[in-house]
């Protein structure tokens, strides 16, 4: 795994922000419920930590969130896995959006020059920084949303990459190949099914890859903004939507399958299963 990452998208104050969100709680009802001060738990939307782990089990358990994870994540040591070996190689294009980061992947088979993309990152100079050397022909480029961190760079990739196929979800390009989940595309050696993932956006896809000569493998995860090492997206769309969408695709694959984030490090799905604060 080429640019893999370790710095984590969500803290702790990012994490309770969205679950009082999808709670529908406020500071003050979840004092309330919890016996944590609305103070305290104000202190910790804004990155100032003085939670006790009785309080931190307290909010998971009012929450409903996974209190193992939650721990971790307030100590600042959230459990990442050991990857080891893929059968191909993925390359994660870690690119500059504001404050933060955004990942795009690029894929290709052993030996090969060609790859397909998955997401553009906001601007083709951008993504051209990050861009291996060793991959010159694009047979496909995959986006999971609309949003520009994640295709903002999509008309300098098709200028410079004319022959690769677009897919996508409904949108606004008109020469995008429309997906709604549950297709299967091959490309450049690879696998891909399309999982329809709602939530962070109304029309949002995540990518299950594998290379067609290890169909048996766990393969790659590519779930843009839908999960993220240790935490979950932003809901835009639909709260419930978003995290029934992510306690699916982790129940249904692989525990080995690499989960790819839109942002923030690599992960496996049997890591999240176990560790990811929003998994309950």
């Amino acid at each position: 795994m080429l640019g893999h990452a370790t710095d984590l998208e969500d803290e702790l104050g990012d994490v309770l922000e969205k679950a009082l969100k999808y709670s529908g709680l406020t500071e003050e009802s979840l004092a309330r419920l919890s016996g944590v001060s609305a103070a305290k738990i104000k202190d910790a939307e804004d990155y100032r930590y003085d939670l006790t782990p009785d309080e931190l089990r307290r909010l998971a358990e009012v929450l409903k969130l996974n209190e193992i994870g939650l721990s971790a994540l307030s100590r600042g040591c959230y459990p990442l896995p050991d990857l080891g070996a893929l059968p191909c190689a993925l390359h994660v294009l870690g690119m500059p959006f504001g404050v933060g980061r955004v990942n795009a992947y690029l894929m290709a088979g052993p030996g090969s020059d060609a790859g397909i993309l998955f997401d553009t990152g906001n601007h083709i100079a951008a993504l051209e920084r990050v861009w291996p050397s060793s991959v010159r022909r694009l047979t496909g480029v995959f986006l999971t949303h609309w949003d520009a961190d994640h295709a903002g760079g999509l008309e300098g990739v098709r200028s410079r990459y004319p022959d690769a196929r677009v897919f996508g979800p409904l949108g606004r390009e008109p020469e995008c190949h429309v997906l709604s989940g549950g297709e299967t595309i091959e490309s450049a050696g690879f696998q891909v099914q399309v999982l329809d993932t709602p939530g962070h956006a109304e029309h949002h896809l995540s990518y299950h890859v594998r290379p067609l000569s290890r169909p048996d493998c766990g393969g790659v995860l590519v779930a843009g903004d839908l999960v993220f090492a240790g935490s979950v997206a932003c809901a835009f769309h639909c709260p419930r939507r978003l995290l029934m969408n992510v306690r699916r695709v982790l129940a249904e694959l692989d525990g080995e399958t690499v989960v790819a984030p839109g942002h923030g490090p690599l992960t496996t799905v049997g890591n999240e299963r176990h560790f990811n604060v929003f998994h309950y």
